[in-house]
């Protein structure tokens, strides 16, 4: 699209985006107003109070069969300990476009402090989505944030 100063104004914004895009990043333009995407990318958050498996993110695989490659991370901050953690991740999936299946994932990066180390991350399919869930602490309260990237071909 393209993007026309309106008054002499130029709008510039900024989002991120699950939409696929090889290059990671593009510009979208409208009005008087440009966008600049980061593309490939899902984000989640959410807070548990007990121990209960809790689901942050959603990721739609889509009716195109084929690979993902994903890549990223979790953190959790502990705040009736004042404790954190962090968990990184890379995962592999196919999807006929209708189902997927986990080929592998595998936990790079886990550092934890003591109040943590009963609190855990998963990263598992259901249907044709691949979700990323957290399980907190009973009686802790942890907020959680999720970030990943991927890769995509059919």
């Amino acid at each position: 699209g393209v993007a026309i100063p309106a008054a002499n104004i130029l709008n510039v914004l900024a989002e991120d985006t699950t939409d696929n895009n090889d290059n990671g990043i593009r510009t979208v333009g409208s009005g008087n107003t440009v966008t600049i995407q980061l593309t490939n990318r899902g984000t989640g958050t959410v807070t548990t109070a007990d121990a209960t498996l809790t689901t942050i993110v959603t990721f739609s695989l889509g009716a195109t069969p084929g690979v993902y490659f994903i890549e990223g991370d979790f953190i959790g901050f502990d705040v009736t300990d004042t404790a954190g953690g962090g968990y990184g991740f890379a995962s592999a999936f196919r999807t006929t476009g209708a189902a997927t299946t986990e080929i592998s994932t595998e936990f790079k990066d886990l550092f934890e402090e003591a109040a943590m180390a009963t609190s855990d991350v998963f990263v598992a399919v259901s249907g044709n989505n691949v979700i990323f869930q957290v399980q907190g602490i009973a009686a802790k309260t942890i907020n959680w944030n999720c970030v990943f990237t991927y890769r995509f071909v059919s």
